[in-house]
């Protein structure tokens, strides 16, 4: 006899302090932050600005913007100018590598337009030219009441601290794998360089950590091993996913484990995208990951079976397809409207098996008949079937049930006075 489980949600969030970033809280309790990054030459004002605001549009609630030479920090307060005349309050960070200490002091501008500073330890510097120039980057950081995202990075570790464990394991009389040691060495970096900057003046609640790797399983057990040793906010993403669906896959099994165990405070989906592809994916594919796991809702999701022989294939794949992309292109406009609406479930079936349940299951669902079916389309309006849908304009028919279903529910004075309750 089989024995039914009981299903569990993910973990209790692990406890970790809040740390500011512009408008938006990360860590603390707060809900989990999706970040994304630019592609663009932070130079080039006009594209950075379209991007960031395309990105801002797209649900990124933090963007990163790589700083790298003087033209790129002396653009920083102009975008962040343009965007603001946009109305595009999204916080910027300001990704920095090798010459942060110099750009900073030579465009203190860049500094206080970012709302926060991305530091990679492993690139600062070396030797005691390394905590010279790590000082200077948390002085700024400490000056203008700046967050700091103390950044390691697999690729571009500290060598001389790897160096300093590789040789302590090789004393031992059972030395480590090498592999473990590897993995260790990015904690010690990441935790050494965050007591470095308290010790230096950063306060406690300003600094976030991160310590990305491109390998699943050495992401989930770095990020263990890190969430046990402290209780700074943690960044969650593999450095190099990758590009399409193994991008996808590869970044939803990493943070996906870590996540259901209640680690993980921000995402970011490094995805490599493709020839002329929007950089809009890494984002939409980061908020149906936490949505997906109940973790958290930014659009309404549209249930759809996988089709079949018994299916018109075409006929629901448009129509899912169709009325997943006009959920997503509203939900700008709907997000200050219609609070709650983003909790919204819709489903397109194909055929009779399963779709008057799937349909009655969902806010709004459509039966759409199968190969042989009546050509008649069933509409179930919670769980209550409403009207039957006939001939060529299900389509447009199907999407005004939805408007009129969203202006309904979420338009009214209630759940104005929930949505306002509930913040």
């Amino acid at each position: 006899m089989t024995t039914c489980l009981p299903s569990h949600g993910p973990a209790a969030r692990r406890r970790s302090v809040g740390v500011t970033v512009g408008d938006v809280v990360v860590g603390g309790g707060a809900p989990i932050v999706v970040q994304s990054m630019t592609n663009t030459d932070t130079a080039d004002i006009a594209g950075t600005v379209e991007q960031v605001a395309a990105l801002a549009r797209a649900g990124s609630e933090i963007v990163r913007v790589t700083v790298n030479n003087a033209e790129a920090a002396a653009a920083v307060p102009m975008i962040r100018e343009q965007l603001d005349k946009r109305g595009v309050n999204v916080p910027l960070v300001g990704d920095f590598h090798f010459n942060g200490h110099r750009l900073l002091t030579q465009h203190p501008a860049c500094a206080e337009a970012l709302a926060k500073l991305r530091i990679n330890p492993g690139n600062v510097g070396k030797g005691a030219k390394r905590d010279q120039q790590f000082a200077t980057m948390i002085d700024f950081a400490c000056r203008l009441n700046k967050p700091v995202r103390i950044g390691v990075n697999w690729g571009s570790l500290d060598q001389e601290l790897l160096a300093r464990l590789m040789d302590e394991n090789g004393r031992l009389p059972q030395p480590r794998d090498a592999t473990v040691v590897m993995r260790d060495a990015l904690v010690t970096s990441a935790l050494e360089s965050a007591r470095q900057a308290e010790a230096l003046g950063l306060p406690h609640d300003r600094i976030a950590l991160s310590c990305k790797v491109s390998g699943v399983q050495d992401l989930i057990a770095v990020y263990r091993d890190l969430a046990t040793r402290c209780d700074y906010p943690l960044h969650l993403g593999l450095t190099e996913a990758g590009m399409g669906s193994k991008g996808i896959v590869a970044s939803t099994a990493a943070m996906a484990v870590l996540l259901q165990e209640g680690i993980g405070d921000t995402v970011r989906v490094s995805l490599t995208p493709e020839p002329g592809g929007d950089r809009t994916r890494e984002v939409i594919v980061a908020q149906e990951l936490l949505q997906t796991m109940g973790l958290r809702s930014f659009a309404p999701l549209v249930i759809a079976c996988p089709g079949c022989g018994r299916t018109t294939s075409t006929v629901f794949q448009e129509l899912a397809d169709r009325i997943q992309g006009y959920l997503r292109a509203q939900m700008p406009e709907w997000r200050g409207r219609y609070p709650g609406v983003e909790n919204m479930h819709v489903a397109v079936m194909g055929c009779v098996v399963n779709g008057p349940g799937e349909s009655k299951q969902a806010n709004i669902g459509i039966s759409l008949p199968g190969s042989g079916e009546t050509p008649v389309a069933p509409v179930f309006v919670d769980g209550v079937k409403t009207v039957t849908l006939k001939g060529d304009r299900i389509a447009e028919e199907f999407q005004r049930i939805v408007d009129q279903y969203v202006r309904d529910h979420y338009g009214s004075a209630e759940a104005l006075a929930v949505a306002a309750a509930a913040r």
